[in-house]
């Protein structure tokens, strides 16, 4: 049995094994023996008039059998130690490793991170969240749930942080469920009843629903994705929300609107935003209908739109709206009766190159005395005239006009905005970005 003690000498006495296999090497040479025989240089043997004495050979073959056991003897001698080499340096690494391991804790022990307030070091756990709009699945790579990996302090202040466990990416299909719902619930659990932002990958799921059931008052942002199959689109279950104040959609077609609109109709009296993420499918003035009472509590509004009087009747419909994201394809020339939106901050139109008239007749129609800010993006010159009507006839404080995609504005043109409004600041943006 080896003892405590027994285990510190094979540990101290690596050190001379070493030494001594150094001094042995160094002294070590492999001694090549003389295999020249009379015959060496007789290669063919059925061709040759030489004489061979048999015996002779034999014996040759014999002491080189002799020699050849000898080395294979030796081969296997130095295989075996080596594999006692090899064991006894990944004893050494072992022994280095938890060394290293040691020292690392007891380092910790001592280090400034320890110390740290718990206000500060919350402070600095809020800035390790990822830096993105984008809702994103569970990971123990990221924060917050790398920070509880760390030790156990870190562990204590990050799951007593409500705020770090308020935005998640749900996506139900995990083949793993029971797993993914038990790591899903822990971290509604740490939000503590706080304000919970979601993204559903596949928001129709009676599993879903079970597991959002005891924190469905706590949900005020939602972005679904739709999945229909041949145009069948489940309904939302929005309407279960009551606090709801965010709701964007990605991925729906025509043939999911009316499914859609029973939902949107029955939104709660909290919806304060409405976006369809990828800007289709165009609406029209009765699609827009079917959305109804909804539009009368927004403020936000991302969507397409097919003709222009429907952005005059969606503005009728959204009296307290002061953003509005547009993308327009009209294929209408009907004349607009002028209309005035008095809250509107904000609107960004992104349209096409092929409809300028449209989008002068539009801008003519409008007045906006309230708006702040003003983005479009076109393929297309800019109708700059148009333009300079709407903020003379709106007498607007716009602070930034945006001019986006192929436009160009000139310094002259610069100017004439600027002479109507003296603190306004043109920018001219060629980015791609989308909205």
């Amino acid at each position: 049995m080896q003892t405590a003690y027994s285990k510190s000498s094979v540990s101290e006495s690596v050190s001379d094994i070493i030494t001594a296999l150094q001094n042995i090497l160094a002294r070590s040479q492999v001694i090549i023996p003389v295999l020249e025989t009379p015959y060496s240089t007789f290669h063919n043997t059925y061709r040759s008039t030489f004489e061979v004495d048999g015996q002779s050979v034999i014996n040759i073959i014999a002491e080189h059998q002799q020699q050849l056991d000898a080395v294979l003897h030796e081969i296997s001698g130095l295989e075996a130690v080596m594999d006692s080499v090899k064991n006894l340096h990944q004893q050494v690494v072992e022994k280095k490793d938890k060394i290293t391991q040691s020292m690392n804790l007891h380092k910790a022990l001592v280090s400034a991170l320890r110390r740290l307030p718990t206000e500060l070091l919350s402070q600095i756990f809020n800035l390790c969240l990822p830096e993105t709009k984008l809702l994103l699945p569970p990971s123990t790579i990221r924060a917050p749930m790398l920070l509880t990996g760390i030790c156990q302090r870190w562990r204590e202040v990050a799951v007593g942080m409500p705020n770090l466990w308020c935005r998640l990416y749900v996506e139900t299909d995990d083949k793993d469920w029971e797993r993914a719902a038990f790591c899903y619930d822990l971290w509604f659990k740490r939000s503590r009843g706080r304000p919970l932002s979601l993204a559903f990958g596949c928001y129709h799921s009676t599993k879903l629903r079970s597991l959002l059931q005891p924190y469905i008052t706590q949900i005020t942002s939602l972005r679904v994705t739709v999945r229909s199959f041949q145009g069948l689109c489940p309904p939302l279950f929005v309407t279960d929300l009551p606090a709801l104040q965010e709701l964007a959609i990605l991925g729906m077609t025509t043939l999911d609107l009316p499914t859609i609109a029973q939902s949107i109709s029955r939104l709660p009296s909290t919806i304060r935003s409405f976006k369809v993420i990828d800007m289709r499918p165009l609406f029209d003035i009765e699609r827009l209908s079917t959305f109804s009472p909804v539009w009368a509590h927004l403020t936000d509004i991302q969507i397409a739109v097919r003709h222009q009087d429907a952005v005059i009747h969606l503005l009728q419909l959204c009296p307290n709206l002061s953003s509005l994201t547009l993308r327009i394809a009209f294929d209408q020339i009907d004349p607009l009766k002028p209309f005035t939106h008095t809250k509107l901050q904000s609107l960004c139109i992104t349209y096409d190159a092929l409809l300028m008239r449209p989008i002068s007749d539009l801008l003519n129609a409008l007045s906006l005395p309230n708006l702040r800010a003003l983005e479009a993006r076109r393929n297309a010159s800019w109708p700059h005239e148009d333009m300079k009507a709407l903020l003379a006839r709106s007498k607007c404080p716009l602070k930034t006009l945006t001019v986006g995609g192929r436009v160009t504005i000139t310094d002259a043109q610069r100017a004439e905005y600027v002479s109507l409004i003296p603190s306004l600041e043109v920018i001219v943006d060629h980015s791609s970005r989308y909205i």
